[in-house]
């Protein structure tokens, strides 16, 4: 008799980066609340959601596949609704339904706050929203262009939001040039903004005392018609700061305007309400103050944001749909790790725009390959920021081994992810880079070392790979 064929089993479901982030905030809010800061043993958990200590591990660990009931189970247990953006099926089988939740995604702009594809970044995340619970605490995010920095914000701003506290988002970047050009102006808009987003009387300009300046005034006007009204906490996060350099007598202004609160904070209990977010870039921070006293770039707590690892790299291609034997590794060398290159990769392998050779083998000559648009914003800042950098590129790009250039040169090369550095020397950040530009420099001769040798064209990806555990090459 023939044995009936048995039922392919299912993989299964894995918490996102999303879910996994819900299911341990609402733990440690239940840890405060219910066991006084103590952490839950695994046998308490296992009581509170009537799951097998087994598989509560399973479902923390974010390995192995559960069952989506087991899921709703575990979210029930800590009040929470389990929603499609909380889970994700690896390598679905044929048969199964495409969750339009995991659809692929381009990469513009931050990764939303539903998107599947928001990878958390070694508990940086968790460190940010402890410390935002802190009163008068200040949080400093310091990354290259397109490291994932508003998406970050975006999650403490939602983090605090769900803590009932007001939340105010600036970005410099949007703002209009005109108010930049002048300072009380600039200092009148931004009072009037905070009042207006919190929905309290603007009480400009009778209540604004020329004589006393424009940091007092503020100061002034946030203790009397903006703190004093408010019962909870209020932060403010104030994002791509580095489109204040222009304008020094604007920037210095700021900067000690945040140097001051920070300060209030650290004693007044009005001013702990007030928590603050700056993101900027690495070389903003050379940036020479006429009182480096006042600089931000001291104070709060610093959050640097790293390249993907490995795992994260693989947990994203997996995410995405790519087959668990894609040598995610590959990629991930090749792109250095870079969050958002190795994003726009997935997405156009998943719709399959391209394959992983066709990356690798990226140049200059080809027009729509697709990283093309990044390449070229990345020409145009070369050629039009200050210091040459395009000659100063030129020379790491072809140097044969970490060479030591122009340090504020190298903070902006860093800042637009080119280069990373180590103490005084420095390398391209990524085979891809290398490639694209070592071609780009050679086709124009652009003040090239008198001697490059061969090897500095055949250069392999294991010269990138800045990881201890891996030295791979092509």
């Amino acid at each position: 008799m023939k044995k009936p064929e048995k039922q392919r089993r299912r993989r299964g479901v894995i918490l996102t980066s999303t879910g996994l982030e819900k299911i341990l905030t609402a733990k440690q809010e239940a840890e405060y609340r219910d066991n006084r800061g103590h952490r839950f043993t695994l046998e308490v958990l296992s009581e509170k959601t009537l799951l097998g200590v087994d598989t509560l591990m399973k479902v923390f660990a974010c390995e192995s596949g559960v069952d989506k009931q087991t899921l709703k189970h575990c979210f029930q247990a800590f009040n929470l609704t389990l929603e499609n953006s909380d889970y994700y099926r690896p390598n679905l089988p044929e048969t199964d339904t495409i969750n339009p939740q995991l659809l692929p995604e381009l990469p513009e702009g931050q990764v939303p706050l539903n998107s599947p594809f928001y990878i958390n970044r070694n508990n940086l995340e968790q460190t940010c929203y402890q410390e935002i619970l802190r009163g008068g605490s200040l949080i400093r995010i310091n990354a290259a262009r397109k490291m994932g920095k508003t998406s970050l914000i975006t999650r403490i701003i939602n983090y605090a939001q769900q803590q009932q506290y007001h939340t105010l988002y600036f970005s410099f970047r949007l703002a209009e040039r005109s108010i930049f050009q002048d300072l009380n102006h600039w200092l009148h808009w931004l009072c009037v903004s905070i009042s207006r987003q919190l929905d309290l009387d603007n009480h400009l300009p009778e209540d604004w005392d020329e004589f006393l300046g424009g940091k007092i005034n503020c100061k002034i006007y946030l203790e009397k018609h903006i703190l004093s009204h408010l019962d909870r906490p209020l932060v403010i996060a104030f994002d791509d700061l580095e489109y204040l350099f222009p304008y020094p007598q604007l920037r210095e202004e700021f900067f000690s305007i945040l140097h001051l609160w920070h300060e209030e904070g650290k004693n007044k209990p009005l001013w702990q309400k007030l928590r603050l977010i700056v993101a900027y870039s690495p070389a903003q921070e050379l940036d020479k103050t006429s009182d480096t006293y006042q600089s931000p770039f001291s104070l709060g707590l610093p959050i640097e944001l790293p390249n993907f690892t490995s795992a994260q790299v693989r947990e994203l291609s997996q995410r995405q749909g790519l087959d668990q034997n894609f040598d995610s590794e590959k990629l991930r060398i090749f792109l250095g790790g870079n969050p958002y290159l190795i994003r726009l990769a997935c997405y156009h392998i998943v719709r399959g725009d391209c394959t992983l050779e066709t990356i690798l083998a990226t140049s200059i000559g080809e027009e729509n390959n697709i990283f093309a648009d990044h390449l070229k914003r990345l020409l145009w800042h070369l050629q039009y920021l200050k210091g040459n950098l395009a000659a100063i590129f030129a020379k790491v790009v072809m140097a044969e081994k970490d060479i030591e250039i122009d340090l504020m040169a190298a903070f902006h090369l860093e800042s637009l992810g080119l280069i990373h550095r180590q103490g005084k020397f420095c390398r391209v950040s990524c085979p891809l880079y290398h490639q694209y530009f070592s071609e780009y420099f050679r086709q124009r001769s652009v003040f090239l070392p008198q001697k490059t040798s061969l090897l500095a064209k055949k250069i392999t990806l294991a010269h990138f790979d800045t990881s201890e555990k891996s030295r791979y090459a092509i």
